[in-house]
């Protein structure tokens, strides 16, 4: 494992910045200590309610009768709200409408909400909701892909990116192969489940709300309840974990609870428990890709059709940018000469699936990292040989026509093909895999080149407030939220390095809509990237101010002043940066400002589907190592070395931290997250008894991470690079690898068909496949 030196305090020497320093999560010692307060740890005010929902039984059905009698008499209930008590629109889709608030004549799947209740207990609402009697006329519902594409059942028309003619150029290709790959779906499982409270005052409702996307509760909740959004205030301090999952769905508990607030002038709490929050809320978009590709005896690719099919469930959410994201990597790190790439919207009846680490990107990419595998296997080649012929060159163009100007992939890879022994460790696993029968290893090395920004332009802004007290002490607010991944820290360190301070100076306030306002969520991995340059433009503006303060004071020239180590540099004078503010003060000098960042240069034609989406692609790479039981599938994961790409590393220690998690998540994606329906749409697995996350445990025991220093060639904040969502497609080279060691039962001549994520039962049958086709072969 790595080592990184963590520094509880940040200081600043004469010739040292702030930057690049891995100081710990500030509210790292809270985390560990129990003392960090989240939303169902805010003190109960009296008065306060508690919700439960009443939720459909059926995945397609008409609502025929909804008897509540028994519920609103039972004990403690105070309120019961269903679709028509809505003053407001019973719609609380993030971008197109079909996300009812409460279900009224129809139920589009099992966990929708029909009702619900505000009672003087969790307990009693509760018991309260089981109480309801609700008859059905059942629909038949659609629960899989299959069944979709076979009933023409799509919530749009499909979407195309093409360069060249990949149809015809395949047809001339020397080597032509095509495969399917269902692609799984996966639960987020935020140790915090879903949970606003909402807080009436005499003109206005406060949401507390463990949300991604402050101002979307803020917008929903104000339609809900027909008030305008200055009527409406959305605070997010933290939250226990997101991953995506809160960042459209956080909007049911909020909308909710406020209603309850607004009706009964009462503080009200709505938290899901996990079964609730497992049943009533998407997830991962499970794929299904077919492709057809073309390649040389070498191994080029020439020509590439895909088709991705995305489980949208039975609304849009955002499946719009999840599958257009899909489609935006399902090159990854490759060039296609010749390529159509298609992604199709179809609509099944389940909860309507949502943002997940990765947005589309993670399922584009195992679509295409099984295709390279499959022609190393076809012409008998190493698949790390077969990657690296078809990396992407300076000055190439990927299928959407952005060029690829920056590419460090291929020094990247090298290195780490280097540093992890690569060829070593092949040639040593195949004598292994030789000499014994039932135990094989695998090994892969897989890259990653993700896209930074949001493919909707205008989401690609922030803001942020910066107040300096006479004391020195500075007060810190931006558009972006804290979910544990650092973001804090990071943009806290961007403000002291401009005012040359140490880190305690500098305190981050909660997220609010009434400090910063039309914030973007916190995602598409850019929290860093666009709310630490909105903060550096506050900065900026208030050490205008006291530099043109200080040239007049002191009549000096403004080449004499300097920001440094908690002092101000003002020609010969040296003095307490505490001292001359408050100096500032006297003199009226403005000690606070808004700051704005909009990112540059992109730009995107969904109609053509060419232009810029990204601001710059995040690279990264990781080899990893597994060994299987070919008579029980049972793997462990032995080794993972991974290098990345995070630019100027704002901060090492909470990257690499990121770079481990994703990694590990991902992983669990791929290898035991295992989510599935019956055949009446019901989802089997409501809690950690029935779906198997990553632990401690599943860590492999050689876990090396190194950051690959080089300097982003853009103008992002102090050179860096985003790293929260990059990693997670790092662990596609666990699928690969566990993939490998069930193809060297073939002699590596046949790539086995194997599901994900790669359950022993998965790994048992590949495992099978590959005996049988070394057979027959």
């Amino acid at each position: 494992m790595r080592k990184i030196n963590h520094h509880t305090k940040g200081t600043l020497d004469n010739n040292s910045s702030i930057i690049g320093e891995a100081i710990i999560h500030d509210s790292a010692i809270k985390h560990v200590s129990g003392c960090a307060k989240y939303v169902d740890d805010i003190s109960e005010q009296e008065g306060l309610l508690h919700v439960a929902t009443g939720f459909s039984t059926q995945a397609h059905a008409k609502i025929k009768k909804i008897d509540l009698s028994k519920v609103r008499n039972a004990k403690d209930v105070i309120d019961v709200i269903i679709s028509s008590d809505i003053p407001g629109l019973n719609d609380i889709a993030p971008v197109f409408d079909g996300d009812p608030l409460l279900a009224d004549q129809t139920v589009n799947f099992y966990g929708q909400i029909i009702f619900a209740v505000a009672a003087l207990s969790y307990k009693a609402a509760h018991k309260a909701v089981a109480l309801a009697v609700v008859e059905y006329e059942n629909l038949e519902p659609i629960i899989d892909i299959a069944e979709s594409k076979k009933k023409n059942s799509y919530l749009m028309p499909p979407k195309i990116f093409k360069s060249g003619d990949a149809k015809n150029s395949i047809k001339k290709s020397a080597n032509i192969l095509e495969s399917e790959l269902q692609i799984p779906s996966q639960e987020h499982f935020y140790l915090e489940s879903q949970v606003a409270l909402a807080v009436p005052s005499e003109d206005s409702i406060t949401i507390h709300s463990s949300s991604q996307h402050p101002s979307e509760i803020q917008k929903l909740v104000s339609e809900v309840l027909d008030l305008p959004l200055h009527s409406i205030q959305t605070e997010v301090r933290r939250m226990g974990g997101a991953f995506g999952g809160k960042e459209s769905q956080a909007a049911i508990t909020a909308c909710i609870a406020a209603l309850f607030a607004m009706r009964c002038n009462r503080p009200v709490k709505h938290r899901m428990n996990r079964r609730d929050d497992f049943i009533q809320t998407g997830k991962r978009h499970p794929f299904l890709s077919s492709y057809k590709v073309g390649f040389d005896g070498n191994g080029k690719i020439e020509a590439v059709d895909i088709d991705l099919y995305a489980d949208c469930g039975c609304s849009m959410d955002l499946s719009i940018g999840i599958v257009q994201r899909a489609m935006f990597h399902a090159d990854n790190a490759y060039q296609y000469p010749n390529v159509q790439i298609k992604g199709h919207f179809c609509k099944t009846n389940k909860a309507s699936n949502t943002a997940f680490r990765g947005f589309g990107g993670p399922q584009g990419m195992l679509a295409c990292e099984s295709m390279i595998d499959d022609i190393a296997r076809k012409i008998g080649l190493d698949p790390l040989i077969v990657r690296k012929k078809n990396l992407y060159k300076p000055g190439d163009t990927t299928p959407y026509g952005q060029e690829v100007d920056e590419n460090i992939l291929l020094p990247l890879i090298e290195k780490l093909e280097d540093q992890s022994d690569y060829w070593l460790r092949r040639r040593e696993i195949i004598e292994f895999n030789q000499t014994n029968e039932y135990l094989k290893k695998g090994i892969a090395l897989t890259p990653v080149k993700f896209g930074i920004s949001f493919t909707s332009k205008h989401l690609n802004q922030a803001g942020a407030l910066v107040h300096i007290y006479t004391d020195g002490s500075i007060l810190l607010n931006h558009g972006g939220t804290e979910m544990g991944q650092g973001l804090f820290i990071k943009v806290q360190q961007v403000v002291a390095n401009a005012f040359g301070v140490s880190i305690e100076r500098v305190k981050s306030s909660a997220t609010r809509t009434d400090k910063v306002p039309n914030t973007s969520p916190t995602a598409a991995s850019s929290g860093s990237d666009m709310n630490g340059m909105a903060a550096l433009d506050a900065c900026n503006q208030i050490k205008k101010k006291l530099v043109n303060f200080a040239v007049s004071y002191f009549n000096i020239d403004e080449s004499s002043i300097y920001f440094k180590n908690n002092h101000i540099i003002a020609g010969k004078e040296k003095i307490p940066f505490e001292d001359f503010i408050n100096l500032a003060y006297l003199n009226r000098i403005q000690l606070s400002s808004t700051g704005y960042y909009k990112t540059p240069k992109i730009w995107f034609d969904p109609d053509t589907g060419k232009g810029r989406p990204f601001y710059y692609f995040a690279n990264g790479a990781a080899c990893s190592e597994v060994t299987i039981d070919i008579t029980t599938g049972q793997y462990r994961v032995n080794q993972v070395d991974i290098l990345h790409d995070t630019g100027k590393s704002l901060n090492p220690g909470i990257d690499i931290g990121q770079i481990e998690g994703g990694f590990i998540q991902g992983m669990g994606w791929l290898t035991t997250e295992d989510l599935n329906w019956d055949e009446k749409g019901k989802i089997n697995c409501q809690g950690p008894a029935t779906y198997k996350i990553p632990t401690a445990f599943d860590t492999p025991s050689i876990f090396n991470v190194e950051l690959y220093n080089q300097d982003n060639t853009e103008e992002t904040i102090h050179k860096s690079k985003a790293v929260g969502e990059p990693p997670f497609m790092l662990a596609i080279s666990t699928w690969c690898a566990i993939r490998d060691a069930c193809s060297s039962l073939s002699n590596y001549k046949y790539s086995p068909s194997l599901s994900a994520p790669a359950t022993n039962e998965s790994v048992f049958f590949a495992a099978e496949d590959a005996l049988k086709n070394k057979m027959t072969s």
